[in-house]
């Protein structure tokens, strides 16, 4: 009788394994990533067209795999108290069915700085969560997609990515790249690997990006974030 209640270690394995599919909520945020990066316009730029077209085919591969969800223990942090504006305007928005998806799995996003030592001027205003990519709940080799939430009145430092391709692109609240344009919900920034970019957010409200970064699997899970010098920042802008 007591066979009967013995269990082997690969079949212990399997039971605990939780795989997307088993997890709607998380399936249907990649989703609404595909459909956003399928149906979105390239606005007429080879380059943009193209980034396009390489997020969704990897991420479809990777919905395909149904792989194994590792989720990581939730974790806020003082710009967290953002996030609750910042989806009800996405909901309202151009990005609102990305802004729903996210809303329903919120509480088990965990939110990081990811430097080792955050500028003190970023610890109340700036988080970032990882959905997908070599360190996600979503495992993925070349690919990572997350989001990146801004307190109104925030200065993002000039930085820039090596062997990375990332693109933003706005769910809620409006904000500038380098001071040239304000870019409402809905618009996509291209930054090719190496571009040295600065973000700025509006006076009154939140802003919240979702992410896209392409890239080498070794650099995309140790990008090393470095923000540039002062003195490089100025350059980079005529000052």
């Amino acid at each position: 009788m007591a066979d009967n209640f013995m269990v082997s270690g690969e079949q212990a394995t399997q039971a605990a394994q939780v795989r997307l599919m088993d997890c709607p909520n998380w399936m249907y945020l990649l989703r609404e990533f595909e459909t956003l990066y399928r149906y979105g316009s390239a606005g007429g730029s080879k380059l943009i067209r193209s980034h396009r077209k390489r997020v969704r085919e990897i991420l479809a591969t990777v919905i395909d795999a149904n792989p194994e969800l590792k989720r990581k223990s939730p974790q806020t942090k003082p710009v967290s108290v953002h996030l609750p504006r910042a989806l009800d305007l996405g909901e309202r928005g151009a990005v609102q069915g990305l802004a729903r998806a996210l809303s329903r799995i919120s509480d088990q996003l965990t939110w990081e700085y990811g430097y080792e030592r955050v500028p003190r001027a970023l610890q109340k205003k700036y988080a970032y969560c990882e959905i997908l990519g070599p360190r996600g709940p979503v495992y993925a080799e070349r690919l990572v997609l997350g989001f990146v939430l801004f307190a109104p009145k925030t200065t993002y430092p000039q930085h820039s990515h090596k062997e990375i391709e990332e693109s933003y692109i706005s769910v809620a609240g409006a904000w500038s790249e380098n001071d040239v344009a304000v870019h409402a919900p809905g618009s996509l920034i291209l930054n090719r690997p190496g571009d040295e970019h600065r973000i700025t957010t509006a006076d009154l409200e939140p802003c919240l990006l979702a992410y896209a970064w392409t890239g080498p699997e070794a650099r995309l899970t140790e990008p090393g974030m470095k923000l540039s010098s002062t003195r490089k920042a100025r350059v980079a802008h005529g000052i």
